[in-house]
Parts: C-alpha cells; structure tokens; sequence
C-alpha cells in the first residue's frame, strides 16, 4: 500500500487544518485582501458582515447608554400602552425636542423601540421585554458603577484602580462596611432581584421532592427561598447570612413564617446543620478559590449522608467561551476584585475536592440567566 503521509512523524490533520486556518486569518488581516473581498460579488455579504460585527463591538457602549437613557428617563414606561410623538416624549421627559428625536431613533436602531410611518413611536419588541423583565431597571441603573470601573480597562486588569464595585460589594471582603444596615440594603436589593430572575430556573432544574429541610446560605433577604416556598410549601426553610442582611430579611418576610433566619458569615461562623440540601444562588462567583474551597468543605461537613448541594450562578464557558459567563462576567468580577466566573466543569473539580460526588450540571432553559451543578454527600 502506498503511505500517503497518515502516519508520517509530526503529521496530523489538525495540524494541516491548524496551518490552513493561520493562512486564512492572515489574509483576512491584510487591507489590501479587505479591500478586494469588498468588491467581489461572492466574498462581499461577509465583509459586510465583519464589518457591522466589529461596529457593534466599537459602538456597543453607545447602545448601552441608549438603554441606560431610555430606563433613566422612563420611556419605556411612557410607551407601555400607547405610541407618541417626539414632542410628547420630550415634555415627558424634560428634553429639548431634538434631543429627545437622538434618543428616539438610536432606541429604534437598536430594538427598544419602532419608529411608525406617521413619524411617532412604539415599543419595540426589545423594549417590550426590558418592561417584562422583574426588576431589570435596577440593574441597569446599577450598572453605572460598573460602567465606570470600565471606563480605563488595562488599568482595571492591571490592578491600578479602586474599583467602585468592590466597595459596593465590600461584604465580599469581609469589610465592616458590609455590616452597615445601609449598605446591607442596597447590595441586598440587587441581590433579590437577582434571585427572583434565577429562582424559577433553578428550581426547574433541580428535583426538591425528596428532602426536608433546606438551607439557603449567602441568600440576601429571602427572595429565593420565597420562591422555594411557593412550589415546596412542606420544606423546612432556612436562611443564612450576615446580621445586618437578616436584620433586613427580618423586614421584607415579616409575614413569612415558614424561614427560620441564622445570622452569621459563612467565612466564620459555625452554619445550621441537619439539613438534607443546601444551596448557593449567585454566591460561589463572588469569591476567589481558597474561599470557595473552605466554604464547599464546610458545607460538605454540614450535610448528613446523601445531602445535596445545589449551585446556580452564571458560568463561564470553559473550553466553549461565552458571553455571558466570559465576557460580561468576567470582568464584573474583576471589577468587584474578589471573585472569579468559573465553568461548571471547574465547580465540579472543586465539589470533588471538598469530598462531595456525583457533581453534575443540570441544564436550564435559559443559561443567560444561569447554570446549575448539584452533587451529593456520599457515604
């Protein structure tokens, strides 16, 4: 049989692909083949496509701000029932007419809004959503301090600035500020708002019917676990974070009776025991490795035989990088200076090595919002 090179010293397909690849990048990258992909018929559809891709990642900070205005400004709300003129939006909102047409047509550029052939306009279908999604205005009012922390983004990977969301988030470092009820009331309100927003994904992923008692640890005020009560209304509830937090959990679920609250850092103090599962929502991605390692150690010393640990955070994409886990989160929790997005591959090896088994990922309908790994207590 003639050797064709398959089994040559060094040789390997991938290898060949890999070089083909760099050959095509590299041509991609001259201006002179840019130039000429322009004006070919059959190479033009992708130039353009390249080039508004890298448009929208240029300009992508205008149609954030744009989104910022229309929230700050209250548009969206002003257009919920109802399409209006540029002049009534205007009065509205307290705007020069011609600033208030700039806001209106870079809103209808980018999805939030329709501009109808009678010159007024409506929602669009972006927009529709940003109304139907709880507590999102929040967020993006809040995304102001992130904004700001990315304002000089070398600096910020460099570690020369003092990012504003790691004061904002300083119970994260164990801060004293983190104990000021203040304080505690604003991060605690972003963090029910984001549990409301992952709460029905996780519980569609994970199965509660076969235990008893759950503690939610670093759970804020009680959002999560308000929803755990509603589709498990037998479970034992309970609800672990620092006193200044349960002080304003103690508030907001005044007429819940079922969520018995233990005050104390996870970092600390010793946590309930005898549950048959616990969870952690939007907790583990605040913090760095060797806090992580404790924290799964200690809850693993908690949990009786078979008890359960769910996890539901945003996920990095590993191998796969993704937006959302990636590149949004990634820099977040840069920016917060203590925390890290983690794939679920990664919370698997770290469930392992705190001695827990049968660490999987359980798929959700919307990983935009979040991942879920669980793994067990074995025997």
């Amino acid at each position: 049989m003639t050797d064709i090179g398959f089994s040559r010293p060094g040789w390997s397909w991938r290898g060949v692909l890999d070089q083909i690849q760099q050959w095509r990048l590299a041509k991609i990258a001259s201006p002179d083949f840019q130039n000429w992909a322009a004006g070919f018929r059959l190479t033009r559809p992708f130039v353009r496509q390249d080039s508004a891709a890298l448009f929208d990642l240029m300009a992508g900070f205008v149609y954030t701000q744009t989104l910022l205005a229309c929230v700050e400004l209250e548009i969206l709300e002003a257009l919920r029932h109802r399409a209006r003129g540029v002049v009534d939006l205007a009065n509205h909102a307290d705007l020069p007419v011609q600033r208030m047409e700039v806001l209106c047509q870079s809103a209808a550029a980018v999805g939030l809004l329709v501009r109808k052939r009678d010159g007024t306009y409506r929602l669009g279908r972006l927009g529709a959503a940003a109304l139907g999604v709880p507590g999102l205005a929040v967020m993006i009012r809040h995304h102001q301090v992130f904004y700001r922390d990315l304002a000089d983004p070398v600096a910020l990977l460099k570690g020369e600035t003092e990012p504003e969301l790691s004061k904002f988030w300083a119970y994260v470092r164990g801060d004293h500020a983190a104990e000021d009820r203040d304080i505690a009331a604003d991060y605690s309100h972003i963090m029910a708002i984001s549990q409301q927003l992952v709460a029905r994904e996780t519980l569609d992923a994970v199965d509660l019917s076969d235990i008893s008692t759950l503690t939610d640890i670093g759970g804020g005020t009680g959002a999560f676990l308000q929803s755990v009560a509603e589709r498990h209304p037998n479970l034992s509830l309970r609800l672990f974070d620092l006193p200044a937090v349960i002080d304003a959990a103690r508030v907001r679920l005044a007429p819940e009776t079922r969520i018995d609250l233990h005050p104390g850092s996870f970092l600390s103090d010793p946590l309930p025991q005898g549950s048959d599962a616990v969870t952690l929502i939007r907790v583990l991605y605040d913090h760095q490795d060797h806090t992580v390692r404790t924290l799964l150690s200690r809850i693993h010393d908690s949990l009786p035989v078979n008890g359960r640990i769910v996890i539901s955070e945003p996920m990095s994409g590993g191998s796969q990088p993704c937006r959302v886990g990636d590149s949004y989160f990634g820099f977040y929790t840069t920016a917060m200076t203590t925390g890290r997005a983690r794939s679920a591959e990664r919370h698997i090896e770290l469930l392992t090595e705190a001695g827990f088994s049968r660490a999987r990922q359980n798929p959700t309908n919307q990983p935009l919002l979040t991942s879920v790994v669980t793994a067990r207590k074995g025997g």
